[in-house]
């Protein structure tokens, strides 16, 4: 049954396959996996290049993809300046729009003026979403735009002139979520603010307010900020909305936004830095939420369509837990990288340490690892990926290296080709 409805729903979205499309951040079902096939496994900065792009300014924004179309969110280029690689870049806030086949810009828009660095973001942090008709966009100052695929503004609205001003100790960074026809976007903060965190859905055609609810927190301190993205669980009894920070998460409804159940957990120890970065995953009838590495829960889905502290189905109190990457997982594996490139292997369904942790290409890593092709990519912060088999056994398949500058962003996969963004250039990556 949750096959047969997470099909109907992507046909409804727009024309086009999942293995040709990544629509939004962490893919088409926003697990971090793919289903294209022929995927590269190696390349170098001359070998196995399709194209590159130099690009405005770095920035953590994924790119996706859709049709023959990519979109990706930058700063503009700073003022009689290179491209710069640690330049925050100018001061505004753009979406580009480029040509899947070369790189070519097709179009760009300024979305808002006021770029900021917030350590390893900027306010060009949250990727796009698109449904093929149409492409949304967050600022980290708050503006939500929607533009047709060719470039024309269909609406705007500003989250902190309506709602008040963000409250996260760096900034915000979260992806806006598409269902059923809404955008649907998340502010949870307080470290600098005593305004409450909520949930807020945009009817996606018009940006009229189809409802906002308010999401209350124990946390303490910076622990009620989260850099999360919402994801969609889907049930025998419908879709769910969940969200995950501030010590808990939780599943609403997306007609309402109205809570459906809440689990904790997150913060066992009530602490005051427990900032989640890692969003949600929900596939297979799981959810399973990411902390301050540890610990990190798995939940099964009640037949009713409910999560309860009781459904905990494992938890992860292990080393190579993630901090800032966010796993990846189809259902079946559960592939996790931490923020020194060590990468874990555990049964999605009882949380076994299948293989790892493994230590892959030295450095830090702050982009989330991906799956394609029976392939897992590990992205560090020099540019460097290491290929992995993404099964049950450990085996390494390739090491590359492109321009390595300083790369936040997380790869992105459609039809045989692997999108990964350094903080200079955008490359497409193909056989």
């Amino acid at each position: 049954m949750r096959i047969i409805l997470a099909c109907f729903v992507l046909a409804l979205a727009a024309p086009g396959s999942a293995s040709s499309n990544w629509p939004q951040w962490r893919g088409p079902e926003q697990t971090g996996v793919s289903p294209a096939t022929d995927m590269p496994s190696e390349w170098s900065a001359e070998v196995g290049v399709v194209w590159k792009v130099e690009l405005p300014a770095w920035s953590g924004g994924t790119p996706i993809v859709w049709g023959d179309r990519v979109f990706i969110t930058s700063p503009s280029k700073a003022k009689d300046e290179p491209v710069d690689e640690r330049s925050p870049g100018g001061d505004q806030l753009l979406l580009l729009c480029l040509a899947r086949a070369d790189g070519k810009e097709l179009w760009r828009s300024v979305l808002d003026v006021g770029n900021r660095t917030w350590r390893k973001h900027n306010n060009t942090s949250p990727s796009p979403v698109t449904n093929g008709r149409h492409v949304w966009v967050v600022t980290g100052t708050g503006i939500v735009t929607a533009f047709t695929m060719t470039g024309k503004q269909i609406w705007k609205r500003d989250l902190q002139a309506k709602y008040g001003q963000f409250g996260l100790a760096f900034g915000y960074a979260s992806s806006p979520t598409l269902h059923d026809g809404k955008l649907i976007v998340e502010v949870l903060h307080g470290m600098n603010t005593d305004d409450p965190s909520y949930v807020v859905a945009f009817e996606a055609a018009t940006g009229s307010v189809m409802w906002r609810v308010e999401r209350p927190t124990d946390a303490r301190n910076e622990s009620p900020d989260a850099y999360t993205t919402p994801a969609v669980l889907r049930t025998a009894e419908g879709a769910q909305i969940v969200i995950a920070g501030g010590d808990y998460v939780t599943g609403h409804d997306p007609d309402t936004g109205g809570e459906i159940w809440r689990v904790g957990g997150l913060n066992p120890g009530k602490e005051g830095n427990f900032r989640i970065v890692g969003s949600p995953i929900a596939v297979g009838g799981m959810v399973y939420a990411q902390t301050r590495k540890k610990p990190l829960l798995a939940f099964s889905v009640g037949d009713d369509g409910r999560v309860d502290q009781d459904d905990l189905a494992w938890r992860w109190e292990g080393p190579g837990a993630p901090d800032v990457p966010t796993a990846a997982c189809d259902g079946k594996y559960f592939f996790m990288v931490d923020d020194r490139g060590l990468v874990t292997a555990l049964d999605a369904r009882t949380g076994e340490a299948l293989w790892g942790p493994e230590r892959t290409a030295q450095g830090t890593v702050s982009a989330s690892p991906v799956v394609a092709d029976g392939k897992l990519y590990v992205l560090n912060e020099d540019g460097v990926t290491t290929v992995l088999s993404a099964g049950p056994e450990y085996r390494h398949l390739a090491t590359n290296q492109l321009d390595g500058s300083y790369t936040l962003s997380s790869p992105a996969v459609a039809g045989s080709q692997l999108f990964v963004r350094t903080g200079t250039h955008l490359y497409c990556l193909g056989r």
